[in-house]
C-alpha cells in the first residue's frame, strides 16, 4: 500500500500580491483559506518577483515591500531564515532583492559568492 502523498500548494506572484495588496477581496479571501488550511509553500523566486512588482509595477518603495512580505511570510508561517532575511535585508540595503538572495546564501549555508557586482562584493566584504 502507498503512503499517502503530501499535497502542497505553491503561491505564485499573483496570489502573494492579492493577498498583500488585497485589491480584489474574493482572491486575496482564498489565498487567505489556503494560508489557514493547506500547507503551502513559499519560493524565493516567486518573492522576487512579488518584490519586484510592488517596487517598479505599483511603486512601492523599498521599507514598505519589505514590510508587506515579511508581514505576508509571518501570516503564511514561513519559517526559511534565508527568505525572511532576504527580505529585511532587502529593505535595509539598496541591493537588488537577489542580490539579498546571495548575501543570505552565503551568510546561512556558507556559500561561496562570486559576483562582481560592486554593492554585493562590499556587502559581502562587510
Amino acid at each position: 500500500m502507498k503512503d499517502a502523498v503530501r499535497s502542497v500548494t505553491i503561491l505564485d506572484a499573483n496570489a502573494i500580491l492579492r493577498y498583500i495588496l488585497d485589491d480584489i477581496t474574493e482572491q486575496a479571501e482564498q489565498v487567505e483559506k489556503a494560508i489557514e488550511s493547506d500547507d503551502i509553500a513559499i519560493l524565493p523566486e516567486v518573492i522576487a518577483e512579488v518584490v519586484y512588482v510592488l517596487n517598479k509595477t505599483y511603486g512601492i518603495n523599498r521599507d514598505k515591500t519589505s514590510e508587506y512580505i515579511c508581514s505576508f511570510l509571518d501570516d503564511a508561517k514561513c519559517s526559511t531564515i534565508t527568505l525572511i532575511e532576504s527580505v529585511k535585508l532587502f529593505g535595509d540595503k539598496n541591493i537588488d532583492f537577489v542580490d539579498c538572495l546571495l548575501y543570505e546564501y552565503s551568510k546561512q549555508n556558507d556559500y561561496k559568492i562570486l559576483t562582481f557586482d560592486k554593492k554585493l562584493l562590499k556587502l559581502l566584504q562587510q
